[in-house]
């Protein structure tokens, strides 16, 4: 049985939940269309879905749409600035996550030992509690600034490089220079070291 038929008897035979990350930034037209039969008879039988996505798909007026759409039918979608992986939990007893988080044409793998699918709930319950329902606005925090902002410069400042902290965001490397520019100007910094020297100084990481 290949990937997606896996998956769609997992959503088939789920009696109380589905939770989804979704990394990666905007969906296609085609996939989240492709996926609505399936999120409605999901949703019908009483089955509670949840789905994190990334802060990047607020801009995206074709994600926002189908999250607009299935948040009518009782789902619920919340977004964070990045996510550790992609995956897929069915019941709190199965999780599917790829084999390969760069690679994702490697295909999938089916997790259901209790110690390791207690662990991923656990981080699945902590990112929630932290993200912003996709209908609510993003708030700048006190300094400043928004929590995509934040974790772009922490991503920079460990090392990451800007593709790299891009695939995390979900952002296009031209957004991620944009944002990178925009922070330099704020913080008064004619360096990319200079500006996490002054970041580290102002609490901003």
């Amino acid at each position: 049985m290949g990937g997606e038929a896996r998956i769609r008897e997992l959503a088939t035979e789920a009696a109380s939940e589905c939770l989804t990350f979704n990394p990666g930034g905007a969906q296609s037209r085609a996939s989240l269309e492709a996926s609505k039969p399936l999120d409605r008879e999901t949703i019908d039988r009483g089955v509670r879905m949840r789905t994190v996505y990334l802060d990047s798909v607020r801009n995206d007026a074709v994600t926002r749409e189908y999250a607009e759409w299935l948040t009518d039918l009782g789902g619920e979608v919340r977004t964070v600035p990045s996510l550790p992986v992609r995956m897929l939990m069915f019941d709190r007893k199965t999780v599917i996550v790829p084999a390969d988080p760069e690679n994702t044409r490697k295909g999938a793998v089916q997790l259901t030992e209790p110690g390791v699918v207690v662990g991923l709930a656990g981080l699945f319950d902590q990112i929630w509690e932290s993200a912003v329902p996709l209908g609510t606005r993003r708030d700048r925090d006190d300094r400043g600034l928004t929590p995509q902002e934040k974790e772009l410069l922490r991503l920079l400042g460990g090392g990451l490089t800007d593709e790299a902290a891009g695939r995390q965001l979900g952002l296009s490397l031209r957004t991620v220079r944009r944002m990178m520019a925009e922070l330099m100007k704020r913080l008064g910094a004619g360096s990319r070291f200079e500006a996490g020297l002054r970041a580290a100084q102002r609490e901003w990481i």
